[in-house]
């Protein structure tokens, strides 16, 4: 009984391993792996996929460094020849990428049934190409595989609850990640950590493209820095948009980081201040504040639970967020996105619904 499980970016592989893992417990069903290449990242070498516990894809599509619409058009192409050439029972999707939208779309196309694991994110937002992804994909699968209950209710809300479907609760399955791999957090190497900082990182397309805002918050950013530390990943995208506008930090660039070192980065810092959807949750897991430079976002159930505040590049608002956070002791004890077995809860699904 084989399966075929689509990733476009280094997070969804950490999410794919996971799962890979509980399906470990079944040797009847045999998964195949496709990385589309969506997300090219130098890290992700040999020694990555060793260190980090994860099995090497089957196919390597190598689709990058394109337009939306011509990533998924490309990818839609290639994974169709993958998905005519397995002739899987079901296909396996995460989250809210072009790599999610174009497999789901591939599988579809052939009838073939369609398994998204974080179904039902939504931040409302359809400016947003990560929530035309989520809609879409939702649309087109059968089986959801939701965080908790907003996203439970969301599904729901899009009458997507058919008798058909099947939409089970099963938790967060980076939550699992998180438990698994905190133990080998990693300090970064050739970088001097303050004892006190606040971790930042900021990458996303719409908070980029305003120079004038965005010269305005790193102006805000270098002058919080003189009062506490940050400590700032810089995205590479990030990067080029500084040095386009000609905006000067004022705080220095380190290098981006890798998982085992943000673990290391989210054990260590005071607070989170990022516009980043995982690094949200992972603040949560980290028993650490998050203020969110955007407007919105996909994990309500955070901002409910006041320790996700959102922004957006407003440092009248910030300010606000800092004020009220940097001395509070984190002490949130609800659970939201499950128990830790999120993956063998959904490999056991699978199992039921394949034998």
């Amino acid at each position: 009984m084989k399966l075929v499980t689509i990733v476009g970016a280094r997070p969804q592989f950490i999410k794919a391993a996971v799962l890979s893992r509980a399906l470990k417990k079944y040797p009847q069903l045999k998964e195949v792996i496709v990385h589309t290449g969506q997300h090219y990242d130098y890290n992700m070498s040999a020694s990555f996929f060793r260190e980090m516990d994860i099995p090497e894809p089957d196919y390597s599509l190598g689709i990058n460094s394109m337009s939306h619409a011509a990533m998924t058009g490309k990818m839609l192409i290639e994974l169709e020849k993958v998905l005519l050439r397995e002739k899987p029972r079901i296909v396996i999707v995460y989250g809210d990428t072009n790599s999610t939208l174009a497999g789901a779309l591939a599988a579809a196309k052939l009838n073939i049934p369609v398994a998204h694991i974080e179904a039902g994110m939504r931040s409302f937002d359809m400016r947003m190409p990560e929530e035309v992804n989520r809609v879409v994909t939702d649309t087109l699968s059968q089986f959801f595989f939701v965080t908790g209950e907003v996203a439970f209710k969301n599904l729901q809300m899009e009458g997507l609850d058919k008798p058909e479907n099947q939409i089970l609760k099963v938790g967060d399955i980076m939550y699992d990640a998180f438990l698994y791999y905190k133990k080998k957090a990693l300090k970064p190497k050739m970088y001097h950590l303050p004892d006190e900082f606040i971790l930042l990182t900021l990458h996303r397309q719409e908070n980029l493209e305003n120079a004038d805002e965005l010269a305005s918050f790193f102006q805000f950013v270098g002058t919080l820095h003189n009062e506490i530390p940050i400590v700032f990943p810089c995205h590479p995208g990030t990067r080029k948009k500084l040095d386009l506008y000609g905006i000067t930090p004022g705080i220095e660039l380190i290098e981006p980081v890798g998982y085992f070192e943000m673990l290391y980065l989210l054990n260590q810092c005071s607070l989170v201040m990022t516009d980043s959807g995982g690094l949200q949750k992972e603040a949560f897991y980290a028993e650490r504040y998050c203020i969110t430079l955007r407007n919105n976002t996909e994990w309500k159930e955070l901002v409910d639970l006041k320790v996700n505040w959102l922004t957006s590049l407003n440092t009248e608002r910030i300010l606000e967020a800092l004020s009220a956070l940097l001395s509070k002791t984190f002490n949130c004890k609800v659970k939201p996105y499950g128990d830790g077995n999120t993956g063998e809860l959904i490999a056991e699904a699978l199992f039921s619904y394949l034998s």
